[in-house]
């Protein structure tokens, strides 16, 4: 056999073949091999090339969908008010002028990387390298940056990464303390004994004030979580103070009260003619009422809160042998955190605030800041501090602030819940946001005097002043704001003062992690709680400022919208409550007085016809949106990695916000 044959042999005689290839038609072989393999390859490259065709056109419909969707958006969205006087503030101008800047250099960016000149650093150019005027241009501009601007750009990067890690030691330093509260099971405890259940005198006397001001939607379960708290019933009384403008919610809340009077609970009911103070005004006015005197403690309990009936008996108790223990404040739950993504996100930050801010400054300070509800006080506390005052926005904060200045200490009880809700709408959260970071800077300035004078130790001046007010109220939106929507982007198109990988992404991301510890089950949302807090740090900033420098909007209050939920299993209650025959059906059972007058405003009064509510759009989140799109353009022309990926997704985040689609969808 010649030398170049090849022989296969099978085993089975029925599979034997012999394949012989001789030296004279090796050649013929190879060539058909290779012609059928050049074949092959040109048709799977031509079949790779449709797939990847048709996925243009994919691509394109989707961008075109979303494109008509956000067109429709915009042109009915529900631009109010406060939108047009939005639009003339100095920090969107700056936004605006910040992005048309941007816009403008990215086109000059373009011609200069398609002209393959260096867009990263500056060097030595001879003259001869020169090509042209807008070369030599455009070579003075990357002179002049990085001679001039960069520095500037570099000392304030600095100042805010700074700000950035003691921000974030603070934090660290509050997980620590918290895990040692966890790990040797430190918990307020009561002194003395329990009360005698056969001997109602023994039984403290205690005030249950709800606050409320046209809530509709929750007025009949807050009343009747506050109607069924275990307690003596000669010890207790229910005082309702309604602030609502809407005469016909008056007398369906008056109406409410009644029934539950007439079933033996000691309840009343409030209503001011004439509304100031907001929250502060409305719990000054009953505080000023002559039995309260006849009281020892107030719980507080906002109209959507729904305490458990041991309520009473879970908090009071902690007052006993203690006379300098001023407030005792519970944990919030809520009712709807898995509702959408934007619960989902507030009970993060929520949870972080309750299970470590709350719980360790109590256990080591015996200090914390007053959550407004939730929370029993004792009225000699509040009498001694000066009582309820009208100056600012969070009066909550500014009486606990002044008790502490008088000595008075505060227990904090993680194990004590009580049910409320969380605003399902970005526009509800919004204001609410606003109202709690510009009212903590009204206080600021307005309690330093007295802070500065009191007679408490040193080390809690300087926790008042440095970390209750300063760090956590005023620097925390300032650096977020500032780093992460004005210095990265401005980075961008000045690459010698570039932002190190860790400040944008290593700790950012620890410190997430670190704030969703409490709630693990939403660790899924991580990436999604980071950017949505850098996304609402422009709000923080903004009421920061108005508070700071007593701006108009500092003094804006309203009240959070709310929808009624009173359990996770019962979603759509309120609707079935809102609904005029089971109001009518409800009157005509009980033919009192209230009851028909009420019926007859039923009959009389045709509720008008309300517009449909719709979306809204926030121009300020939209500018920055397309600023950290425009600069994450910017970082993909010169390779910078991980800030492309992260100004990229920071600026859908914004997108997503400014175009109102996180939170409850309305029409």
């Amino acid at each position: 056999m010649a030398p170049s044959s090849v022989v296969v042999t099978i085993d089975k005689s029925s599979n034997i073949s012999l394949v012989e290839v001789n030296d004279s038609d090796t050649s013929v072989f190879l060539e058909k091999q290779k012609t059928a393999s050049t074949k092959q390859f040109s048709w799977t490259l031509l079949l790779k090339a449709h797939r990847v065709l048709s996925f243009f056109p994919w691509i394109a419909m989707g961008f075109s969908k979303t494109l008509v969707s956000v067109k429709k958006r915009i042109a009915l969205a529900d631009n109010g008010r406060d939108e047009v006087q939005y639009k003339e503030r100095l920090i969107y101008r700056f936004i605006r002028v910040f992005l048309a800047i941007s816009i403008i250099s990215l086109c000059i960016e373009f011609v200069a990387y398609f002209q393959n000149w260096d867009l990263n650093f500056i060097h030595e150019f001879h003259p001869t390298e020169v090509m042209g005027l807008f070369h030599w241009s455009y070579m003075g501009w990357v002179s002049f940056r990085a001679e001039y601007i960069a520095p500037s750009i570099m000392m304030l990067s600095q100042f805010c990464v700074v700000l950035f890690m003691i921000q974030s030691l603070d934090r660290f330093i509050l997980g620590l303390g918290c895990f040692w509260i966890k790990f040797r099971n430190i918990k307020p405890t009561i002194d003395g004994e329990a009360y005698d259940i056969e001997d109602a005198s023994s039984f403290p006397m205690v005030l249950v004030q709800i606050p409320m001001c046209n809530e509709r939607e929750v007025y009949q379960q807050s009343i009747a979580s506050a109607c069924q708290l275990d307690w003596p019933k000669d010890r207790i009384l229910i005082q309702v103070l309604d602030d609502s403008s809407d005469e016909l919610l008056q007398i369906l809340i008056r109406n409410e009260v009644n029934i539950w009077s007439e079933k033996g609970v000691n309840i009343i009911y409030r209503h001011r003619f004439i509304r100031t103070g907001y929250k502060a005004g409305n719990l000054h006015s009953a505080m000023s009422c002559d039995y309260v005197k006849n009281y020892e403690f107030v719980a507080i309990l906002d109209a959507d809160f729904q305490p458990n009936p041991d309520f009473l008996q879970l908090t009071v108790p902690h007052f006993q042998g203690k006379p300098d223990v001023g407030l005792v404040q519970a944990r919030w739950s809520f009712v709807n955190k898995d509702e959408n993504l934007l619960t989902r996100l507030q009970n993060i930050n929520l949870c972080f605030h309750f299970e470590v801010e709350q719980q360790v400054n109590s256990h080591f300070l015996s200090f914390f800041g007053f959550n407004g509800t939730a929370g029993v006080w004792r009225i000699k506390a509040l009498e001694e501090s000066g009582g309820w005052l009208e100056r600012t926005t969070v009066e909550d904060m500014d009486i606990a602030v002044r008790a502490h200045l008088n000595g008075w200490k505060f227990i904090y009880l993680n194990d004590v819940k009580v049910l409320c809700e969380l605003p399902e709408s970005y526009e509800a959260y919004k204001k609410q946001q606003h109202r709690w970071h510009s009212g903590p800077m009204q206080l600021f300035r307005l309690c330093l005097p007295a802070i500065l004078k009191s007679k408490i130790s040193k080390w809690k001046k300087a926790n008042l002043i440095f970390l209750f007010f300063l760090l956590r109220k005023l620097i925390l939106p300032f650096y977020s704001f500032t780093l992460f929507c004005v210095i990265l982007p401005l980075t961008m198109f000045i690459p010698e003062a570039e932002l190190p990988i860790w400040v944008i992404c290593y700790v950012p991301v620890t410190m997430s992690i670190l704030n969703i510890l409490p709630a693990p089950k939403a660790f899924p949302f991580l990436m999604p709680y980071l950017l949505f807090e850098n996304t609402m740090s422009v709000t923080k900033f903004n009421a920061m400022v108005s508070g700071l420098f007593q701006l108009g909007s500092a003094y804006e209050w309203v009240v959070t919208k709310k929808t009624g939920r009173s359990s996770e299993s019962d979603l759509l209650a309120f609707a079935e409550r809102e609904s005029k025959s089971f109001n009518e059906d409800k009157i005509q059972r009980r033919l009192s007085e209230s009851g028909l007058e009420m019926l007859g405003k039923l009959k009389e009064q045709e509720a008008p016809v309300e517009p449909k509510k719709k979306n809204r759009i926030y121009r300020k989140e939209l500018a920055l949106a397309f600023l950290l799109l425009t600069a994450a353009t910017r970082s993909l022309l010169s390779a910078h990695g991980i800030h492309f990926y992260f100004l990229l997704f920071q600026g859908l985040s914004f997108l997503v916000v400014g175009l109102d689609l996180i939170g409850e969808q309305v029409a």
